[in-house]
């Protein structure tokens, strides 16, 4: 099961991440999202553990709970919805820069 942890102090590293959920099982695999500017986390990532059970319990036991001073928030990760990205252009149109009126377009 993959497992999304959100309000991550900005400091925690994915060891950090693994050690707090390896005490429920085995966790197959940990990625704190990082901003790709500042080289720094975003502070949330994902957890992936082997075994649906022990995620459970460990969403149960760890939403909320105090790390680095701040409450974590644990969930079950949903998949994004269809056409979901980081918005800006798809490459389909490459006329206008994703926004805006463009007044050459919108002629009568």
């Amino acid at each position: 099961m993959n497992i999304y942890v959100g309000n991550l102090p900005f400091n925690v590293e994915e060891e950090d991440l693994k050690k707090i959920f390896e005490e429920y099982g085995e966790v197959v695999s940990t990625k704190i999202v990082i901003d790709k500017f500042t080289g720094k986390g975003k502070g949330f990532g994902f957890v992936e553990m082997k075994s649906d059970d022990d995620a459970k319990t460990a969403i149960e036991e760890l939403n909320n709970a105090e790390v680095g001073g701040r409450n974590i928030k644990v969930n079950e990760s949903q998949p994004r919805p269809a056409g979901s990205g980081g918005g800006g252009r798809d490459g389909r149109d490459r006329r206008s820069g994703g926004g805006g009126f463009n007044r050459s377009r919108n002629r009568y």
